[in-house]
């Protein structure tokens, strides 16, 4: 979303995205931005550290950090992730709590306007996929959180559909502070590419692979090259757990992997504008989950 500025005071400010998986948040993310930079998939927890999604509304840049989803940790992975959701709120001069209005409020959103309400945490509420909701409900949703803590305000939007979405988009421009902006007006996210990319690979694989395979997989770049025809050739490593993971990921014959290339090579082609020669090697790494490397390439603290 870039709209372009009119001459007086810019703004621009760090936007914290929470809630529990599959609210809607890297949707939101996405849809303003107008471009892939967080990966979406009908799996939760598919978000694993904080993405930062850049745009311009107005005179003002607002930030987007699209936090893990928030929900009750079994694995030092998942703590990894939660800590790290939880640390975009003390980065952000305006925290939103997303809630998928559709499922409405479960243990896992009352566990978070818990400890938004214990921390004393100023929160904007949105109530994400309206198009699927009755009226009726969207207003009860919205009295039930809004007696459980006191939101500044709150928007009922389908970030799907893009219904009432401008709205709190315009809000949050008119309510972060007075600052120079600081990313060029152009740049999208602070991903690098190689990585970006990584994440619409990961992104295939979830949506290819839906249940034959759990989280215990990871997708790392091993080569990013610029070739003389501007074309990318890039070579990645998607590491799994166990020798049958990686015959589901393979596939017959290697059906499932030249898919899953082919469907990631098309959407890194468009994010890029330039042709990609992508290749795709499946690897076997037991331990890949409980490595140090992993978590600091995601950002995340290994010792959450």
């Amino acid at each position: 979303m870039s709209i372009k500025p009119e001459p007086n005071i810019s703004r621009c400010g760090f936007v914290a995205l929470i809630g529990a998986p599959n609210a809607g948040k890297s949707t939101i993310t996405n849809n303003f931005v107008g471009s892939k930079v967080s990966i979406v998939s009908p799996k939760v927890q598919t978000t694993r550290t904080l993405v930062k999604g850049i745009g311009i509304c107005g005179n003002t840049q607002i930030i987007f950090l699209d936090t893990p989803g928030i929900f009750k940790p079994k694995r030092r992975l998942d703590r990894a992730m939660v800590a790290s959701a939880w640390s975009g709120v003390g980065d952000a001069d305006i925290t939103v709590l997303v809630v998928d209005a559709h499922k409405g409020v479960d243990d896992e959103v009352r566990a978070i306007v818990s400890n938004l309400q214990q921390n004393k945490i100023p929160a904007v509420l949105v109530l994400n996929k309206v198009d699927l909701v009755k009226k009726e409900k969207l207003l009860e949703l919205s009295a039930l959180l809004n007696g459980m803590h006191p939101f500044t305000e709150t928007f009922m939007i389908s970030a799907a559909t893009g219904e009432h979405i401008d709205d709190f988009y315009h809000y949050l421009a008119d309510n972060l502070p007075e600052s120079p902006w600081y990313y060029p007006e152009e740049q999208m996210s602070d991903m690098p590419l190689k990585l970006l990319a990584a994440e619409i690979v990961r992104e295939k694989l979830f949506l290819y692979l839906q249940h034959e395979l759990p989280y215990a997989l990871t997708v790392e770049p091993e080569l990013w090259q610029r070739r003389e025809d501007n074309s990318v050739r890039a070579e990645m490593t998607i590491y799994v757990q166990r020798d049958s993971q990686k015959i589901i990921v393979l596939g017959k014959n290697g059906s499932m992997i030249k898919k899953i290339g082919q469907a990631a090579r098309r959407e890194i082609e468009d994010l890029l504008e330039d042709r990609v020669h992508l290749f795709l090697f499946v690897k076997v790494r037991e331990n890949w989950i409980d490595d140090p490397a992993r978590y600091a390439d995601w950002g995340l603290n290994f010792n959450a």
